[in-house]
């Protein structure tokens, strides 16, 4: 290895481990100022998504049938609402985040994507251990069974999270250029429940109407998770291969957009 590569690997290790500092330090911002240090303080990251999910879920178990096409209305509706609050509370923190944050780009070492990272990454984090936390509880409870098979829960979650950290970038960079994103963002998201896949599994829809639920990432990331927890028990359809290249297309684009956006924030 010449001087010159290793001199280069350095340069990059360094840039590493400067924005790992950076964005832990923004994690650490973001936890204080929301959360603050009274009551059970951080610890809200993950009590709030599961009060959410929690309440929807107990309301579903009591209003509908125990089991619907044969699976547990319980598992259908942890597996379906856990990934969908991660989404809207990704997308949410996004809309209009560096009009909040916008002093902290005074510092040369923050960026845009900094700060969505550092956000998106803490409703990300909250909303797996509030998952781990309500589907051992339901487990331990008798309303779930444990998962047939956890590798595909954790891939499911791993697209998911990609899929968020992507329409939060887009989210982000867009109610910055225009106030009506700020506006509609959360009427689309409440629009896109259908299509997320959370109280509705692709097979029970007619063979024709399918391939509509499918556009979606979000519904076959959810096919994924219900795949590992059901298992062979229910029938699951999902497509990989364009799953993947359409969240690291939306991903590509956020990213191209957020490296742009900078010139458009007013700092004040």
């Amino acid at each position: 290895m010449t001087n010159a590569t290793r001199k280069s690997s350095s340069s990059l290790w360094k840039c590493f481990i400067l924005q790992y500092k950076v964005i832990h330090a923004l994690i650490l911002r973001e936890i204080h100022t929301r959360y603050g240090r009274e009551n059970i303080g951080f610890l809200w990251v993950i009590g709030e998504p599961i009060l959410f999910c929690a309440g929807v879920t107990i309301v579903w178990t009591a209003i509908r049938p125990a089991r619907e096409h044969g699976l547990g209305m319980t598992t259908l509706v942890v597996t379906g609402y856990l990934p969908l609050t991660m989404w809207r509370h990704c997308l949410g923190r996004a809309v209009k985040a560096y009009e909040a944050n916008g002093s902290l780009l005074f510092h040369r070492q923050v960026t845009p994507f900094d700060i969505i990272t550092a956000r998106t990454f803490l409703e990300i984090i909250g909303t797996m251990m509030a998952a781990i936390v309500l589907h051992c509880g339901a487990i331990a409870f008798g309303y779930m069974k444990p998962p047939a098979d956890y590798s595909l829960i954790f891939l499911g979650y791993f697209y998911q999270s990609v899929f968020c950290f992507a329409t939060a970038l887009l989210a982000a960079s867009l109610s910055e250029l225009s106030d009506l994103v700020e506006k509609i963002i959360g009427v689309f998201s409440y629009l896109s429940i259908p299509l997320s896949g959370a109280f509705i599994m692709v097979s029970w829809l007619p063979l024709k109407y399918q391939w509509i639920l499918l556009l979606s990432p979000m519904a076959n990331n959810t096919e994924i998770i219900r795949s590992g927890q059901f298992g062979i028990a229910a029938r699951v359809r999902y497509d990989l291969f364009y799953d993947t290249w359409a969240t690291l297309l939306a991903l590509l684009i956020g990213i191209m957009v957020t490296a742009n956006i900078r010139k458009h924030i007013e700092i004040v």
